[in-house]
This record gives C-alpha cells, sequence and structure tokens, in this order.
C-alpha cells in the first residue's frame, strides 16, 4: 500500500521544485498554506507531512501540534530555510518531529529520509493491527472462559 506525503510551503516554487523532484518516487500532494494542508489530510490518508517552518497565519510546529491529536501516525519533518536553535526544540518537543532540515533540501538525502518516514508510518499502521487482533482474541479467549465456568 502507498501512502501519500504531503508538502506545506507558502512558496509555490519551492511546491513545485518538491513535485517535479519526488513525483516520480511518491504519491505527491502539495498544499500552499496550513488549511489547504488540513483538507487534504481529512481526504486522503498520508504517511508524511513535510512542512515549512516560516509561513503566513500558522508556522508549521503550530500546524504539526493542532494536527498531533487526530494524525498521531503521521511522521512529521519540518523543513526550514532558517536554523533556529528554539524552533528546532519547539518542532521537537510541541510537534513531535521526526527530521529538521534546513533549506535548500538536497534531493537524495530527503528521498532517504522520506522512505524511511513512510515505512516507518507503516510499521505504525501494521503495530496498530496487530493490537487490534490481540484485543480481539482476548476478548474471544475471556467469553470461551466465562461459558466454560
Amino acid at each position: 500500500m502507498s501512502y501519500g506525503v504531503l508538502y506545506i510551503d507558502d512558496e509555490i516554487n519551492n511546491l513545485n521544485s518538491f513535485k517535479a523532484a519526488f513525483r516520480r518516487d511518491f504519491d505527491i500532494y502539495v498544499a500552499q498554506s496550513a488549511k489547504e494542508g488540513r483538507k487534504i489530510l481529512d481526504t486522503t490518508e498520508i504517511g508524511v507531512i513535510i512542512t515549512d517552518q516560516r509561513m503566513p497565519v500558522m508556522t508549521g510546529i503550530e500546524f504539526l501540534e493542532s494536527i498531533l491529536s487526530i494524525y498521531p501516525d503521521t511522521i512529521r519533518i519540518l523543513l526550514t530555510g532558517f536554523s533556529d536553535i528554539n524552533a528546532v526544540m519547539d518542532a521537537i518537543n510541541r510537534g513531535q518531529v521526526y527530521k529538521y532540515l534546513v533549506k535548500p533540501w538536497q534531493n537524495e538525502e530527503l528521498k532517504l529520509y522520506i522512505q524511511n518516514a513512510l515505512e516507518l508510518y507503516h510499521l505504525r499502521r501494521e503495530n496498530k493491527e496487530l493490537a487490534r487482533k490481540l484485543q480481539l482474541a482476548i476478548a474471544e479467549l475471556n467469553m470461551l472462559n466465562k461459558s466454560r465456568s
């Protein structure tokens, strides 16, 4: 199963470059704002979200923090043109960011991070499904034990 990769950035040139670089390897979705990004998340299974930090209305960290409870398994990557240690700490603590990268990105490096993040997302999904099946099996065993008593 293939999961989508969502890139959010207010700069259209960055969105176009990202799409051009990665569309052959991944199912790419792009959004020019957090609001647009949220619409995509609500209609498409996204495994990895990559967002720019500095955007109007809502920063990347604020966006990631706002979706954390709704999409807890999605892997989050923060991409920024500025290296700011406070932003890094915020990203890790508030947005539970998997990677923090500085622009301009290197295609091969970012491709590897996306592949690893998609694999991690898949494993999280698989673990949840296995845990659900285990819960069902335990419930069935408990019902069998009760009926035998």
